[in-house]
């Protein structure tokens, strides 16, 4: 059948759909500060319920519901998707930074839609909801069987997903799952399509001295937490941009063919020095460029210092040997480097440089990454898609969606996302523009029914 009707639907409802976008980004929902996540769930809800699509809270032993709900295909036989989204978005600060009325305005200035959630992940939820939506409307019945999945702790590793996960096996399986968030590449107009995922490994260091702040006239005789940590990170990345922490790389995944040919395809396609202009950079990391930075960013296991918390940092000076220091890091983790693995060498690796005595948080929950084939039926439908939709093939990434999910019941999994370069993801006046989002909703609707086809 043509997808025509569906198409033109989509366009007819789009006050209905940006009304609804603006709904939601207008309801608080951040997760790291625990602020409006249960409001934020039965919005959800409700507005799946309106759409004439199910939905049901189901609880977790901790942290805010999932909404959760399977609409299955009149005609039997149909391959089943795992929908997968989050309504949590990132803490809003710096405040000030932010333009257009603040991050919960949802102010719409020559058609941008300005909001935080605006395109993570909260115009990827109702992707998928309008585009079943137009279904019923249209056909009275959608082209594959869809589970929708709606959690709220994305933005915080998902800490409680997987126990859920683990005791719900029956509910979420599928043939095939994909989650619509992020941005196309700068310079580019169509989509990225990611078959896997790094997994993201977050560790706090702290390095403690005194039992309170100490007058620097007694530095000589106290210790100096903040100096030692500095020593200790020094250890675990250096000036060439190496991870340092022994092992750390063993088993790492090795490119085959399919792999460089998609980064060689990439690289024919993106315009890179559009992406050092929107980051504001003159060159990228080591000199890297062409398709050497495009592998790196794929298929480089990183170490991020993303936060230094230590000492006093406001108006004047104050002379003081501080008690405490604190680094929060992230490692993006590729295929076959596993966090549990990952966590354990490096206290190893801290305590053989005489570091024993820094204290090592890994948060636990992080997800093993992973890699699928181009080959796979959910891969094949979402690049038919995407290039039925934004009339060219998409941008193919060998890795970039949720492993909580994954570690539990395995289903081949990708990534894609529709939004503007420039949305500003995790930062202020995060923003999609609204011709993308509407041509977003058209992509999920393409993604059910190429899916549906194979």
């Amino acid at each position: 059948m043509s997808m025509q009707p569906i198409y033109d639907w989509i366009d007819q409802h789009a006050d209905e759909c940006i009304g609804d976008l603006q709904r939601f980004v207008r309801q608080p929902s951040i997760s790291a500060q625990n602020v409006g996540l249960r409001e934020c769930a039965a919005l959800v809800r409700d507005m799946m319920h309106v759409d004439g699509l199910p939905a049901d809270f189901h609880e977790l032993a901790a942290g805010p519901p999932v909404v959760f709900g399977h609409l299955q295909a009149k005609q039997p036989g149909r391959k089943t998707i795992l929908c997968y989204s989050h309504y949590d978005v990132q803490p809003p600060e710096p405040l000030d930074k932010w333009t257009h009325g603040g991050p919960w305005s949802a102010a719409i200035v020559d058609g941008v839609l300005y909001g935080r959630g605006a395109t993570d992940n909260k115009s990827g939820v109702l992707a998928f909801q309008k585009a079943a939506k137009a279904f019923l409307q249209v056909r009275g019945e959608v082209p594959c069987n869809l589970k929708f999945l709606v959690e709220g702790e994305e933005e915080i590793g998902s800490p409680h997903l997987a126990a859920w996960a683990a005791a719900n096996k029956a509910l979420l399986e599928a043939d095939g799952m994909h989650c619509l968030d992020g941005s196309m590449e700068t310079g580019t107009a169509v989509p990225d399509v990611s078959l896997g995922l790094k997994s993201v490994l977050f560790v706090e260091l702290t390095a403690r001295g005194a039992k309170t702040d100490i007058h620097s006239l007694n530095f000589p005789l106290v210790p100096a937490p903040v100096w030692e940590l500095i020593w200790a990170l020094n250890t675990i990345f250096s000036r060439d941009r190496r991870i340092l922490i022994e092992g750390w790389e063993e088993g790492i995944w090795q490119l085959g063919p399919d792999d460089e040919q998609q980064l060689a395809d990439k690289a024919s396609r993106v315009n890179l020095q559009a992406m050092k202009d929107e980051w504001g950079i003159t060159a990228f990391a080591g000199g890297r460029d062409g398709i050497d930075a495009l592998r790196a960013r794929s298929y480089e296991p990183t170490a991020n210092i993303q936060g230094l918390i230590a000492g006093y940092t406001g108006p004047g000076t104050k002379t003081i040997v501080p008690n405490e220091a604190r680094a929060r890091l992230d490692f993006r983790l590729i295929p076959n480097i596993q966090p549990e693995a990952a966590i354990r060498k490096l206290k190893a690796h801290l305590a053989k440089h005489g570091f024993e005595h820094i204290e090592v948080k890994a948060y636990d929950n992080a997800e093993p990454p992973y890699k699928i084939s181009v080959k796979e039926d959910i891969s094949q439908a979402i690049i038919a898609a995407a290039t039925e939709v934004y009339g060219e093939l998409p941008v193919v990434n060998g890795v970039s969606a949720e492993g909580a999910i994954l570690r539990h019941v395995w289903i081949p999994c990708v990534l894609t996302g529709f939004a503007n370069p420039g949305a500003n993801l995790h930062a202020p006046d995060e923003n999609i523009h609204l011709d993308k989002y509407l041509l977003g909703i058209k992509y999920a609707a393409a993604i059910m029914e190429h899916f549906g086809r194979a």
